[in-house]
């Protein structure tokens, strides 16, 4: 079992801009409220090659909530459900639908996160509180962010147990294969008309992030739709931030479809490394994980595009990865299908050959490709 000190991606890159009076040493844990916590959890064990860590309900005293707690690699996801009517998560399924609510992040001092943020004009979400068992303590406090996304902040230095007080240990024997998933590289957001900035301000005035880079609508546009970027990051850059908002144009955009169907601000997509993108993809396409698909004219140039890489072209072609260059090297990147009935979260899966951009080179065609997809759901 991983243990905290696995928790962070390695540092790629410093930000000496960021103020860092919030130091982070990497994402904690991404919690999902969904319909059905036991069949998301064979999910994504199944297709994408996730272990069973804990477990937390009606058998360990939960009679309000059902949580399973998988990992891979540095990636913990919590998945729950609630277990009553009338309950504030049901709620909130009812409205987004099964979706991220919770970005953990992994802090020495939890009080401390709390007040140096709500201090900056953070909105409190929980404050500091003390958590015991029989293997030790945990401290969490929390704050708002964008839509009803939350923060929550873990300090988990007194604590031994699998995962949180109240969590048991979850043993069983359907082990799937893991399928090279590392670490989330980042996490990108969807927020509405006109509140980029606000938010792009959030994260640098109460978090100490900043703006590693932008994109606009010239940047990030088709012949029919726009949105645009800031991406925000801390002082260690082990956690960024990409933040969207529509941008005017001839149809309705990716994030204005989203917004729609989600009814507000919230997680779009989390971006998952793997150190070798083709034995990834391979598997999760074996798996049934669908994925986007670009023309294959894509390939007819790419490689006058971004010059030599190390894979060969008629496997990136086969799998429809999408290649990009930066001045630091190069990636792989390639965006599954939504993974919820309403077209809202997805994954982007990437290897990173030393570039530490997000594959601007490759927006016209991606957006194309959801463009299409749009297009057969009637919402283009």
């Amino acid at each position: 079992m991983k243990t905290t000190k696995d928790i962070h991606p390695p540092i790629e890159k410093i930000f000496p801009e960021a103020e860092d009076f919030l130091p982070i040493n990497g994402t904690d844990y991404i919690e999902f409220y969904v319909g059905n916590a036991t069949q998301a959890a064979h999910y994504y064990k199944t297709a994408f090659g996730f272990q069973s860590v804990a477990y937390s309900g009606l058998e360990t005293g939960n009679h309000d909530t059902q949580s399973y707690v998988l990992q891979q690699g540095k990636i913990r996801f919590v998945l729950t459900s609630p277990l009553n009517k009338e309950s504030e998560i049901g709620r909130r399924i009812d409205e987004k639908g099964d979706a991220v609510k919770v970005i953990a992040l992994w802090v020495d001092d939890a009080e401390k996160s709390f007040y140096e943020t709500v201090k900056r004009g953070a909105e409190p979400y929980m404050p500091p509180r003390v958590e015991k068992d029989e293997f030790g303590e945990v401290v969490r406090s929390g704050i708002h962010t964008y839509g009803d996304t939350i923060h929550i902040f873990v300090e988990r230095r007194n604590y031994e147990g699998p995962f949180l007080p109240g969590f048991k240990a979850w043993e069983t024997d359907f082990k799937p294969t893991e399928i090279g998933f590392k670490y989330i590289d980042h996490i990108v957001g969807n927020v509405g008309w006109n509140e980029m900035n606000k938010w792009v301000d959030f994260y640098a005035n109460t978090m100490g992030f900043a703006q590693l880079v932008s994109f606009d609508d010239k940047d990030i546009s088709t012949d029919y739709t726009a949105l645009m970027s800031k991406v925000m990051s801390n002082g260690n850059g082990r956690i960024k931030f990409p933040i969207n908002e529509p941008a005017e144009g001839k149809k309705k955009s990716q994030v204005e479809e989203y917004l729609d169907f989600y009814n507000g601000a919230g997680v779009q997509h989390l971006a998952i490394a793997t150190d070798n993108i083709i034995e990834t993809v391979t598997e999760l396409q074996a798996r049934g994980v669908e994925f986007l698909k670009v023309p294959s004219t894509y390939y007819d140039d790419v490689l006058n595009r971004v010059g030599k890489i190390d894979e060969e072209l008629a496997a990136i072609k086969k799998l429809g990865i999408l290649v990009d260059r930066d001045e630091e090297g190069y990636l792989l990147q390639i965006f599954t299908k939504p993974l919820e009935p309403r077209p809202t979260l997805f994954f982007e899966i990437i290897q990173r050959k030393g570039a530490v951009s997000f594959g601007k080179g490759n927006f016209k065609a991606l957006f194309e490709a959801i463009e299409r997809e749009q297009e057969l759901r009637g919402t283009l």
